[in-house]
């Protein structure tokens, strides 16, 4: 994420990618707090619980990660319904 190391150290596992439902007022977002974001078992789960109409997305996610500022994120990687 264009330099930023998520990972306090590379043996660590942290932050990983998932699969996630995330709710989002406009598709063009790189990052979510923690509170919009529903972790999903896989892709197929998170398609079915997806409701463009409502503002939720499947996604792919990578986090949980820190902000500066404290707040718990997940970064988008990639849209699946938008």
């Amino acid at each position: 994420m264009r330099g930023y190391s998520l990972d306090p150290h590379p043996s660590i596992k942290v932050v990983t990618e998932q699969y996630a439902v995330v709710r989002i007022p406009r598709v063009k977002r790189e990052r979510v707090p923690a509170n919009n974001v529903e972790i999903m078992d896989d892709l197929k789960m998170a398609i079915e619980k997806s409701d463009p109409k409502n503002h939720l997305y499947a996604a792919k996610v990578l986090g949980p990660s820190r902000s500066s500022e404290g707040v718990i994120l997940y970064y988008i990687l990639d849209m699946f319904n938008a």
